[in-house]
Order: structure tokens, then sequence, then C-alpha cells
């Protein structure tokens, strides 16, 4: 994954001399494995140590009866066994076989001891990631809270890995290890039941709703009005792009019921104090917390730049609608692009299914946890998007030695010590702090030990003293049963089953969508999200006053579902899930805004308007649609204006009769979305603080508002900006969309207000702001794509190049050319159905993708298809590393199996695992 969407190590941490001296023997090692000035055989020899055995028999002395497992061409293994215990074994030892550096990484990551593969660059990332606890909370939930049949699966999961791993060389587990194995400081350790938990934390912590958001209203307190903020973050627009739930309401007894007719003003919604900051303050916390926002950027985002443009599509539409009479389901999580994929495909049969035996399950999952994530089994489908709601919030705490202040009284923080293992270092000692909101996360910095020292706080607030720290508190730091719930979809046969199970899935909050045999289609919004007593999350609360606190969560019986609705589809993509004006509870301020829901939704309606139905090849073709719903709005306005420049005019004319598709060979697309790019870089972008902007973002600015040397021709100061560019502001996205629908409206207004320079006059029109970014734009891809227009192509501009989760992110660049694969020219975009994101303050490169993409066809289980974003194997050079990429940018998909004679028929090898 690029930058921020890394696994970990990070790029900025890759510069520490540490870690370059380290990198320099790995690459030593890894020129020897892929036989470079070496004898070739030694090269392939070396390679091939860690490819697993597919064919024949492996004894496992764990097992109880033979186990089969039979992949097709492309890897993907399905399991068949006589019971579940032996089921899960075998799905620990295949997974293991084909991703286990990948495992092994990830829980790493989960566990804060990256410093332990990595060494000194690591440490203040496991510091924070200690702070957090995930390894801690995952530990609970296996001890305390997990049923004693999860945990069963669990241990005979981590079993079946650690059979893989026994007696078994490092060098041939992955090639990885030889690398890692050359500084002598690093061992294999076998397998936990916790390992597997702990991944649903780093899973609910990209996915964890909007505490950026959170931070950045803060953030920009120190350059932006009130006013100007709330045009930055507008209302979700209910009337252009229609929720999930289009119907229901909370009944008399506390229930949602989806058939019920609402009407606005059905509840008040809790959090009585929408919008305040500390102290009853309308301001928030100052730019201190940028410190914090680099902490975010440096912890590995596994799925993706956590915001308004990580996503997913899903939907499902009735068998009425359908060309096959029974209903079809789509899915394609919008996550971070990483080799491996962050997917592993496979399916877990039980030979005959019973009350002993209940598994008959296909789909995804997870390297490093068992069972199905999205899938279906052979009643039912499913599958997921993230809901977004609102499951943290941060605390300015009123900090001394003692402990920590509440109302006037002060209480003892609870408090750790840990330990941070180095490699090729000496061992750190941490302290962790915990208030009642949860971990003082601004321990973590030396710059967040004055957090909220300039914080605009109201008279009642404490004496700040020397600034105030800062806690979070997250629904995922508390145990849960979400591991509870993944099994028992798995085995669920109605939607009375699939719900009962969904009660449990506590986080990551997601959007679940449904489908069955019997014609059947549902949704169910699930989730821990917390109930405010003041407050409605979208600023920083006042910790030193318990009126701010939490008061509980939303049980599960009122939020959110719809069974059958009479519409005939259900469209999830992370849009609002209910119109807060009929729905009583906050579920959350920060929606995505549905740009691509509605799409869908027009695309459903399009083609089942007059009797139309849908094929399966029609639900494909929608995962792949592309069109910019921004454009439709900007275009018209571009090609309106009056240009003179003839190179400029040259690059306009590429925009009359455009259709608004961003195909990879458009050169149209290349040239709106720079002009987007930079109509967003002039109105807003450089109005905004440091903190936001990209690193290398540079401007002028008032010396009133920033340090540094003073340009004594113009009274300016030069700064830069701070922020990782594929999370910095502005993305670009649908927000963005509703940021400027309104403005285009008017000829004038502040945000077309530019300074002039050298080169271009001060704008104060709308017009002239979009004219300077047609000639910006046209330079800035003249620049990158030539002087010639008819050369250019979207898909030179937005590429896609996968990158090994560790050496191919931060080491020296032969060895990112060994492990890594790409570049793709791709089509797509930002906020497009075919989601393949780029944020437009970082530039063009492809940050998020359809991670997978599958059409369930319900009931002719083996005329569903699906495909992967880049193959079954982790292993760098194994023919399934990235077979399934070429066809997954072409928008393919392939047969998926799932019947045994399919199975049978498609599969290349077939491996017996023997007691």
């Amino acid at each position: 994954m690029p930058s921020n969407t890394t696994a970990p190590p990070g790029k900025k941490t890759a510069k520490k001399k540490g870690r370059r001296a380290r990198l320099l023997l790995l690459v030593l090692v890894l020129a020897l494995v892929v036989g470079i000035g070496f004898g070739g055989y030694w090269g392939v020899s070396t390679v091939r140590a860690s490819f697993p055995q597919t064919t024949g028999e492996i004894r496992l002395d764990s097992l109880s009866a033979d186990v089969e497992v039979k992949r097709d061409a492309n890897g993907v293994p399905q399991i068949y066994a006589d019971n579940e215990t032996d089921l899960f074994r075998a799905q620990g030892y295949v997974q293991a076989q084909d991703r286990f550096y990948e495992m092994d990484v990830r829980r790493h990551v989960t566990a804060g001891r990256l410093s332990e593969m990595f060494g000194e660059s690591q440490v203040d990332t496991d510091a924070f990631l200690r702070t957090l606890g995930w390894r801690r909370v995952a530990q609970e939930e296996y001890d305390k809270v997990l049923s004693p049949e999860t945990k069963k699966y669990l241990q005979a999961y981590a079993d079946g890995v650690n059979a893989y791993l026994k007696d078994r060389a490092p060098k041939d587990v992955s090639v990885e290890y030889a690398a890692l194995a050359l500084t002598g400081d690093y061992a294999i350790e076998p397998w936990s039941p916790v390992d597997s938990v702990a991944w649903l934390k780093a899973m609910a912590w990209d996915l964890r709703g909007n505490m950026q958001d959170e931070i950045d209203r803060s953030l920009m307190t120190s350059r932006l009005s009130a006013k100007q903020i709330k045009q930055l973050y507008p209302e979700y627009p209910y009337a252009l792009h229609q929720p999930i739930v289009d119907k229901g309401a909370v009944d008399d007894d506390g229930k949602f019921d989806p058939k019920a007719d609402a009407t606005e003003g059905d509840g008040t919604t809790t959090g009585d104090t929408p919008g305040t900051g500390p102290g009853g303050s309308s301001g928030g916390v100052s730019s201190q917390l940028g410190a914090l926002s680099e902490v975010l950027d440096s912890v590995p985002a596994l799925l993706g730049p956590n915001g308004n443009g990580i996503g997913s599509n899903s939907w499902v539409v009735s068998g009425r609608l359908t060309t096959s009479g029974k209903p079809l389901l789509a899915n394609d999580p919008h996550l971070a692009p990483q080799l491996p994929s962050l997917w592993y495909q496979m399916g877990l049969h039980c030979r005959s299914v019973s009350a002993t035996c209940r598994y008959d399950v296909a789909g995804y999952t997870f390297s490093g946890m068992p069972g199905v994530i999205i899938g279906h089994n052979d009643k039912i489908a499913w599958g997921l998007t993230n809901l977004g709601a609102d499951v943290t919030d941060l605390y300015l705490e009123k900090i001394g030695p003692d402990g920590y202040l509440v109302d006037g009284k002060v209480k003892p923080f609870v408090s750790r010590e840990e330990t941070i293992k180095v490699a090729g270092g000496a061992d750190r000692k941490i302290t962790v702090r915990s208030t009642g909101h949860g971990p003082l996360v601004s321990d973590r910095s030396s710059e967040l030990e004055t957090v909220g020292q300039k914080a605009p706080v109201g008279n009642a607030a404490p004496d700040r003293g020397t600034g105030y720290g800062v806690s979070l508190q997250w629904t995922a730091l508390q145990p849960g049963r979400s591991m509870d719930a993944i099994f028992a979809i798995d085995r669920a046969k109605d939607f009375t089953a699939f719900r009962a199970a969904a009660k449990n899935f506590e986080v990551p909050s997601q959007n679940l969508i449904y489908a069955d045999t019997d014609g059947h289609i549902g949704y169910q919004s699930p989730g821990k999200i917390p109930q405010r007593s003041k407050g409605d999350g979208t600023l920083p609360a006042p910790g030193w006053d318990s009126s701010w606190k939490w008061k509980g969560y939303i049980p599960f019986e009122r939020l959110p579902y719809e069974y059958d609705p009479a519409r005939g589809y259900i469209v999830t993509a992370n849009q609002a899930v209910v119109d807060e004006k009929t729905y009583p509870d906050l579920l959350t301020e920060d929606w995505g805004y549905g740009s691509r829901s509605q799409r869908i939704n027009d695309l459903i309606e399009s083609k089942t308007k007059d009797g139309g139905k849908i094929s399966p090849d029609d639900m494909r073709t929608m995962q792949t649609d592309n069109r910019s719903e921004i454009a439709t709005l900007l275009n018209p306005l571009l090609l309106k204006i009056d240009i003179s420049d003839p190179y400029v005019r040259e690059a306009q004319k590429l925009l009359e009769g455009w259709d608004y598709t961003q195909e990879p060979d458009s050169a149209a697309a290349a040239y709106f979305n720079a002009v987007w790019r930079n109509v967003l870089k002039l109105a807003f972008g450089n109005k905004l603080p440091k903190e936001l902007r990209a690193e290398g973002d540079c401007i002028n600015v008032r010396p009133a508002e920033a340090t540094g040397p003073v340009d004594e021709q113009n009274k300016l100061v030069r700064e830069c900006g701070e922020r990782d560019p594929d999370s910095a502001q502005p993305d670009g996205g649908d927000r963005w969309y509703e940021v400027v629908r309104p403005l285009l409206k008017q000829e004038k207004s502040e945000w077309w207000a530019t300074p002039g320079n050298r080169l271009d006059p001060a704008t104060e029109t709308r017009d002239q702001l979009l004219a300077r970014a047609m000639k910006d734009a046209r330079w800035e891809l003249t620049a990158k794509l030539g002087k010639d227009v008819s050369t250019w192509s979207w898909g030179r501009l937005h590429q896609l190049t996968l990158k090994n989760q560790t050496l191919g992110t931060a080491g020296p660049g032969v060895v990112q050319q060994l492990l890594n694969r790409g570049p793709w020219n791709l089509g797509g975009g930002e906020a497009a159905v075919d989601a393949t994101g780029w944020n437009a303050a970082g530039g063009y490169e492809v940050i998020w993708v359809p991670s997978m993409r599958m059409v369930v066809n319900v009931g002719d289980w083996d005329r569903s298809r699906w495909i992967n974003l880049t193959g079954a194997s982790g292993h760098a050079f194994h023919s399934n590393y990235t077979d399934q990429t070429d066809a997954w940018a072409k928008g393919e998909l392939y047969d998926w199996a799932y019947g045994k004679a399919a199975v049978d028929a498609a599969a290349k090898d077939t491996l017996t695992l023997k007691p």
C-alpha cells in the first residue's frame, strides 16, 4: 500500500539511518535470492523453497480424518472435511502456506511489535499502537467474552497454522524471512488464537468513522470562521441522494419498524448540544492537534486512508427484477491497494452438512482469520460496506501529575508499563496512561504534550496551564463479540438467523446486505454505536465535564433494517442510512455524500423501467461504471469560458462532446480531473491551514498567520503543507461536490477570490477562477504528459502500483522492483462507482480501489462470479502472485465454482491432509 495506506514500515520512517542500514543487508540477500550475479539455479531453488505443496499428501497429527484441498488454476482453495475443527484446522494450514508472511506482519501491527521485525524506525508507531492496546482488548475478548465454540474454532485454526510452521526453516516459509534472518535477530513465533481476534481491531481502526474529520474541523479554526467551516462540511443532500432505508421509524416500544411511514419530527436526536466544542465554545481544539494528525498518519492504515474517501459498494436486487427470477447480489469493498491483496478467496465445506458439521460456505476472508467474511453458503448470500457510524470521540483532559480533572475532582490515571523490543537495538519502555474516556494519545509525542495549549474554550473550562491532554474513547477498545458473529453468519439459513448473528457484529459497524434462495432480500445496520449526553461528535469534547460522557449505546432493536422493500432493491455505498429528520438516534454527522449510491440507484431504475430485467452481466457492468458526477456540474461551465490562450483553448476543446466517463484512454477525463484538482487548490486548498495541506504544497501567506522567513518584496511568509498526501485536503471526494454545488450558482463568493502572483492576476469571480484553473491544469499536464494533447490519457496519470507490504514500500529501488508489480493505467475515479480513488490534494496516483468484486447468482451458485485484486499467493514470483490483476483492471470476473461437481471440474491440484 502506498504511503499512509501502507502496512509497515511507513515511507517517512524509511529515511532513518538505522532503517537504511538494515535494508542494505536486505538488498544483498534479496539480490542473491533472485540470482542476481550468482547461479540461476540457486536463485530459482531459493525462491521456490517457500512455494506451497498443493498436490499429494501431507501428515497433520492434529487431524481426526482426511481433509481435501482442491485448488483451481488461480490457486483458490476449496477445503472439504468431515467435522468443523478439522475444517478450520485445515484453513489455518492452507492460509499459512500461501500468506504467512502477511499474517505475521499483521499480528505485529496489532500487537505494536513492528520494531521486532523492522528496528528502531518503528518504535514511535509501536508506542502509539501499544497505547491503543488492540492486542490487550483482543486477549480480553478471547478470555472473557467469546463463546466456547468460537474459541474452539480459533484454536483449531491456530493449530493448523502452527502445524505448517513446525520444523520449517524461515526461508522455507517466505522469501522475506531470508532477508530478515540475515540480521540474526528475528525468529518466527507460533500463531495464537488471539492473533486472529486482534485483526478485527485493525479493521475497526481503519473504518472508525469521523475521527479525522473531527481533527480537521478543529484545525480549521486557526484560519477559517465557524461559518466557513460549516460550508466545507455541508449537510447530507437527502433531496438528491436517497439514504439506504427510504422508510421506517422507531415505534413506541423502541424498536425500528421498517414498514412504518416516518414523518418529520418522529423523535429528537440524542446529544442536545450539536456542534459545540469544549466548555460550550463553538471553536474546537487548536492547531496543536496537527501533531495528533501526524501520529495518525504514521499508524499503518491497513485498509485505506481513513475519512470520506474510504468506502465500498454493495447492492442486492429482488428476483422480480432479474433475468433469473432469483436475487442478484454485488459487492466491491474500496480499500487500499496492497500486495498481496487484503482478501483471500476460499471455500469451506463439510462433506456432509449436519448438526455436527454445519459449514458449506465460500467467499472472501482475511489471511490470519478463520471463517468467511463476505460470500454465500447454500441458502444465503451477504455483502458488507462501511456504515461510517461515529464511534470515536476525542476528549480534552485537564491533567496533572496525580491524575485528571472531572467535575472539579482529580481522578487517578489507570497506568501500565509496556516494553518495546527493538531489532538491533535496546528495549524501550513506555508508560500508558488512561482516563475514564480512554487512553491518553497525547502522551505519545512531545508535541502532543502541549495539545490544547491554544484551544478556544469557554469560561467554564479549567485553567489550561501548560495545555490539555487528549484522550480517545472508541467502541473497539471494549471487548466485543464480532468474532462470534462471523461464524454465525457463515451458517445462517434465513433472515432471522442472519439478523441474530448481526447483533453481535459490534465493531467495525458495517452495512450488511442479504439475499436468500427463497427470494428474499434484506439489509441490517449493526454495530456498537454510542449515545452521547451532549454534542454530536464533530468536535473534541471537554473531558473535565461529566455531562459530556457517553450514556450508553443504541440498542440493536432500534437500528434500521429492511426486508423485501417494495422498490425491489437495496443499495449501500456509504451514504446516509436513514433520514436524520425522521430517525431519533444520531449515527453520525459525517456520512459519505451519496454520489456512488445514487448513481447505482439510477442505473437500476434505468434498467428496470418499462419491465426491464437485470442480468448478472448487468451487475458487473454497473460495478465498472466510471461516470463523474462533478463533471456533469462543472464541465458545462468550463465550456462557456472564453479562452484566448491557444494552448489552453486546445485543452478546453477536449471537453467538447465528452460524456463524463473516465476511461483509461480518455484525454478529456485527464484534463477535466486536472482542472478539478486546480479548482480545489485555488478556491479552498490555499485557504486551509498547513496541517491539512499536502507535504510540499507551499504558499505565501500573511506573516500573522504563519512563521518562517519573510519574502521582503511581498511581505508574505512561505508556508508548506504538513499532511501526508493521501490524507490531505481538499481530497476531491463527494463532500467537495456538495461544497462546490451551490457555489457554482454564485458568480461571486469569498471562495472564488484568490491573490494574484507574477504570472496570474487575482481572481474575484467564479469564471476568473475557473479560467485560471484551466490554464494551470494545461501546464501541469504538459509537464506530466507532454505538449501534444492528443497523446494525453487519464490512465497515464491515474496509475496503480501494487506494493509488497513491507520491503516493497520503503526499501531501496532494487528491492521494490523485485517485489512490486505495475503500474497499471486505470479508468474510474474518485466517487465514481468504479472507485479507483485518488486524492486531489496529493496527486493522481490510485490510493484506494475496489479491492475485490463479486456478483452472486443466488440459488444458482455456480453461475456466480468473482475476482481478487492480486492473487491467492503471497509469494513473490509465484504464478498466483498477481495473476488476477490484469483481468481485474479490465473489469472482468472469473467463474466461481461452489458445488462439488463444479469445484472438481475446476480443480488443477488436489492436496490431501492426513492424520
